[in-house]
């Protein structure tokens, strides 16, 4: 299992069209792939699950991607994550 934290940068926090954008990204690999923040897991493929969490600026979200891809999977969703949120 391949996992990082991020702290989100953006001032509207997690919103829907970066929302959708990594949730396209993840399910553009075949590893199980997580996002949790604070007590909450939810799928990352799983848009409604994504933007359930409420990520404000400034919070924390762990990305944990697990199967034949992952770290791959771990780094490209890094890599969005810095690039757009």
């Amino acid at each position: 299992m391949r996992e990082f934290k991020y702290v989100i940068t953006d001032s509207q926090g997690i919103h829907a069209r970066p929302a959708g954008e990594f949730v396209k990204a993840a399910k553009g690999f075949a590893s199980s792939i997580s996002v949790t923040k604070g007590e909450k897991k939810v799928n990352a493929k799983n848009i409604l699950g994504l933007m359930g969490l409420g990520v404000k600026k400034g919070e924390e979200i762990l990305v944990q991607a697990e199967g034949e891809d992952e770290e791959s999977a771990a780094a490209a969703l890094q890599n969005f994550l810095k690039e757009n949120l």
